[in-house]
């Protein structure tokens, strides 16, 4: 429960008789509560506050309450009459009151919502006996409705909530399946020797990009998770919260995250690059040749992820690195992805044309027969290239809005987590050869613990 916003306030009548055990430190401590029951329970009725939004409203509060106090020590009290005695308490700066008056005063400016109710005012009366008036449970009565955020606002952020943690479920079950299938797949792929060739070390590449990345997202999520969804109860959890030492954990994950995810789009370069070198050029993929694609897959992203840290912690060193305020940073980053994207659909393009004259060549007469193995080479292709970036090259961040921007973010949350588990299926668990080759050795085990069972 929060705790009740006027118990201890600070008045001119009062400032000489506090006791001397209620210490700054208790004081504060009332304060970050208040602020924090002000932000996460009442007006904003949601469990979690962006970090941005916290911040900023916490540093505006304290130059609130700042200004409040130099106003209860500056101005001349009142000549004449009873009157209740101005106060801060912890929302809102009160003047001297003359009893029997109720006081407006305009919302406070800290209010993350205050530009809407800008015009509105919060309200208190000052009893006929100089003292502010009390509700029946003994806390003083105020009228803050109009400094409320709308109700129609709050639910839609509610939604909005709820939508997110529908799609962080859904792409949490993404990751993890992938996880769980791409690791049982690697490890396939280098514990049989006859499976060891260039196709399948860049596949077991892909792989390990694939993961790589699935791990630095849950990984990332439960940085920030940890950095802003902590529970606040007193004083240094919201100084823990709000410096920038504690943002270090959350910024090396975002960092990794980042360049996981740009190993993973390069490396679906390389395949897609693999692919057509083999098919198209017949060119012949040797050892040296191979340690091509290894710098290509990962080293082509430090050259993209440096700069972007750099430009981060020069230019919007806030945070967890996750708000993209200029969006041109943002693009050092983008731009390699987009690229990349574009260059594996025009090889995707060439590659189905090749597949489709050669189809046509061995079966001219049975069209629908390869025309079907062309839609299945078609459906192979596109995880393994990659191809589902392209969709949404040109809607980007900024141009989405509404619900296209809810259909881009659940299509690539969706596609992008699932993506791991349907290429472990497609080129490890669906590969003949592999097939092949778990059935030899399960036969061997099987005849081996045959043996061993008659020789006993």
């Amino acid at each position: 429960m929060c705790i009740n916003l006027d118990k201890n306030k600070v008045t001119i009548g009062k400032l000489s008789k506090i006791k001397k055990n209620k210490s700054a430190a208790m004081d504060l401590t009332h304060n970050f509560i208040v602020l924090t029951c002000l932000l996460f329970l009442h007006p904003l009725k949601v469990e979690k506050v962006s970090a941005k939004v916290l911040e900023e409203t916490y540093r505006k509060w304290v130059q609130y309450k700042e200004d409040c106090f130099n106003t209860i020590r500056n101005e001349s009290l009142p000549q004449t009459g009873l009157f209740c005695n101005r106060t801060f308490d912890r929302y809102a700066c009160w003047p001297d009151t003359p009893a029997g008056v109720m006081i407006n005063i305009s919302c406070p400016f800290y209010l993350p919502w205050y530009d809407k109710v800008s015009q509105g005012v919060v309200r208190r009366r000052c009893g006929y006996d100089g003292h502010w008036e009390r509700e029946d449970n003994g806390q003083v009565w105020r009228d803050m409705t109009q400094c409320e955020e709308e109700k129609e606002v709050a639910s839609q952020e509610l939604w909005f909530k709820q939508l997110m943690v529908s799609f962080r479920m859904l792409y949490t079950v993404g990751y993890s399946l992938s996880l769980f299938t791409l690791i049982t797949a690697l490890i396939i792929l280098l514990s049989f020797r006859k499976l060891h060739c260039t196709r399948n070390y860049i596949h077991a590449n892909l792989f390990l990009s694939f993961i790589l990345r699935a791990v630095a997202v849950i990984v990332k999520d439960t940085m920030l998770e940890h950095h802003w969804g902590r529970e606040i109860m007193k004083p240094t959890d919201v100084s823990e919260m709000l410096s920038h030492q504690a943002a270090v954990g959350c910024r090396i994950a975002q960092v990794i995250m980042q360049y996981c995810v740009l190993a993973n789009h390069y490396w679906f370069f390389g395949e897609a690059i693999y692919l057509y070198s083999v098919l198209i050029a017949s060119v012949f993929i040797d050892s040296n040749k191979y340690l091509l694609y290894i710098y290509l897959g990962w080293g082509t992203p430090l050259l993209f992820v440096v700069p972007w840290v750099v430009a981060k912690m020069l230019k919007e060193n806030k945070e967890c690195w996750a708000v993209n305020e200029n969006m041109n940073y943002w693009w050092i980053i983008r731009f390699p992805v987009l690229l990349a994207s574009l260059i594996n659909f025009l090889i995707f393009m060439k590659i189905l044309k090749v597949i489709f004259s050669k189809l046509r060549a061995i079966n001219p007469t049975h069209y629908t027969d390869y025309k079907l193995r062309l839609a299945k080479a078609t459906l192979t292709l596109i995880p393994l290239f990659g191809i589902h970036e392209v969709i949404f090259v040109f809607a980007t961040d900024e141009q989405t809005t509404g619900v296209l921007r809810y259909i881009k973010v659940f299509f690539t949350l969706f596609i992008s987590s699932f993506q791991g588990f349907l290429v472990a299926v497609l080129y490890c668990f669906g590969n003949k050869e592999v097939q092949a080759e778990l059935k030899r050795k399960v036969g061997r085990w099987r005849m081996a613990t045959e043996t061993v069972c008659c020789g006993q």
